[in-house]
């Protein structure tokens, strides 16, 4: 059987991992409540808190549930989409890429590499952090976007990972994913991924749940070369 250089894909978490942007969504939910005449305002440590749930529409779920109140009286659906189109307008103004992320997206592209999405947030927030932070739609920089509403249960479920795996059409050993948060890296660990973390500034101080590799930054990986290095891996086996 062939051997071929590996890994064959690199799957990325978005927010926190590829930018920083949890800020951004922290002001847009918080320009969300008081547009809507709402009495709320979070905090960067209750936004830190409320991040341990994944995804926009169940993390206001989770805070009505903690003020007392029944989700399903609350328009969350709506909410989440204000939201979301705010976070948009906040990330055309721009956005840098977490250091060493351009450097190895671009490395693994001319290496002949996949790249994929796994995430929580909608498309519609991927299409626009490529839009900000790259230049160009999601498409011209993944092979691959997997979201947390295309899958029954978002992370730490293994579900976007196991999506993102066949969408590419690669198998867990062929791959390696690259996370920023506790929950993350159990989902990709789950799916049987080798992860690499490094905690973002929301993030930071999480118990990691025994990643592969964990960095202080992705810029410290070294690219490809390190990254097999580091992961004692250099070829896979063609079936």
């Amino acid at each position: 059987m062939p051997e071929h250089r590996w890994p064959r894909a690199l799957i990325f978490d978005v927010d926190g991992t590829l930018a920083e942007t949890e800020a951004l969504h922290l002001a847009a939910f918080n320009e969300t409540f008081a547009a809507r005449g709402l009495p709320w305002r979070w905090s960067r440590e209750q936004y830190r808190d409320l991040l341990t749930t994944t995804g926009g529409k169940e993390r206001i779920s989770r805070f009505l549930e903690e003020l007392g109140e029944t989700p399903d009286d609350w328009p969350v659906a709506a909410l989440h989409a204000e939201k979301t189109r705010r976070f948009g307008l906040l990330l055309a103004r721009g956005i840098p890429l977490r250091p060493g992320i351009a450097a190895l997206v671009a490395e693994a592209r001319g290496a002949g590499c996949l790249l994929g999405v796994a995430t929580t947030t909608t498309p519609a927030n991927v299409e626009a952090l490529c839009r900000a932070a790259f230049g160009v739609g999601a498409g011209d920089v993944f092979d691959a976007v997997a979201a947390g509403d295309m899958v029954r249960a978002k992370k730490p479920a293994p579900d976007v990972y196991r999506l993102a795996l066949s969408m590419l059409g690669v198998a867990p050993g062929e791959a390696v994913a690259f996370e920023d948060s506790r929950n993350g890296v159990l989902s990709a660990r789950q799916a049987g991924i080798p992860v690499v973390l490094s905690q973002g500034i929301f993030t930071q101080g999480e118990a990691a749940e025994n990643p592969t590799l964990q960095l202080s930054c992705f810029s410290d990986l070294g690219g490809l070369t390190g990254l097999r290095t580091r992961l004692g891996r250099r070829t896979w086996v063609a079936a």
